[in-house]
């Protein structure tokens, strides 16, 4: 039997590594790095830097995990997601199989938290699925959702009241009429700038938790412009972006 820890290990700053995190980190005898290519080199760096200062025995193996890009989703999304992570789950199973013997603990290393907007879990789900012995275990980790709304200084819930997660691709349906505080992840098209901003006010972020974090909030019609502004310029810069918000109605604070 093969053990694979499932580590989040946070938004972007090493110092949210969580000791339960840290402990599994030093139980590792294989560590896969996702690698999604140059563009995306830093992701795959800071994971290295996390696995340098936080083991404390030498002798663990890196192996690096190639990521296929995911096809436009058009029209069918689910489809699309699916047969991805079937491509995904294929590459891990390869790698597991000549990688990590039997009796042996892999890890993989999840941004920010594994059960929030990852798939990483239905992955090795597949991978065991089909037919690969494996044991996994999951250590949570600090959400880039937890750093927004540190960072801000603000509760992402009214008094009393829920908060709804969702996605830009959901939110580009309309703002909830039954919610009033929404956070987003996995906006790519920016979907917030398209809404009837009347009575309602941005905290976004980018960055989280990195020496290049950026912050932007205030009423929705005068804030969207200058995200979008300065999330091109970002994205530009650094040939990549993470970020998320949260939309609430401006009477809920």
């Amino acid at each position: 039997m093969r053990t694979i820890l499932v580590i989040g290990i946070g938004a972007g700053n090493p110092d949210h590594m969580t000791v339960e995190a840290i402990a599994a980190l030093n139980r590792a005898d294989v560590l896969f790095i996702p690698d999604k290519g140059a563009e995306k080199a830093g992701l795959r760096h800071l994971r290295e830097a996390i696995c340098r200062r936080f083991i404390r025995a030498p002798g663990y193996r890196t192996v690096a995990v190639p990521i296929p890009r995911r096809a436009e989703a058009g029209g069918d999304y689910r489809g699309v997601v699916d047969d991805w992570h079937a491509r995904i789950a294929a590459a891990y199973r390869g790698l597991f199989e000549a990688e990590l013997a039997e009796g042996e603990t892999g890890a993989l290393l999840v941004w920010g938290d594994p059960a929030l907007y990852d798939s990483t879990l239905r992955v090795v789900e597949r991978v065991a699925a089909a037919g690969l012995a494996l044991d996994w275990q999951v250590h949570p980790g600090i959400s880039s959702v937890q750093v927004l709304a540190a960072r801000h200084r603000i509760p992402l819930n009214g008094i009393g009241a829920p908060v709804l997660l969702t996605t830009g691709r959901r939110l580009a349906q309309g703002f909830p009429a039954d919610q009033d505080s929404v956070v987003v992840m996995l906006d790519g098209e920016q979907a917030f700038a398209k809404l009837d901003p009347a009575g309602l006010e941005i905290f976004w972020g980018a960055y989280l938790g990195m020496p290049d974090e950026i912050l932007l909030s205030g009423p929705l019609a005068e804030t969207a412009p200058l995200i979008a502004q300065v999330r091109a310029e970002a994205r530009a810069r650094h040939g990549w972006i993470m970020d998320t918000y949260l939309l609430r109605r401006r009477a809920v604070a």
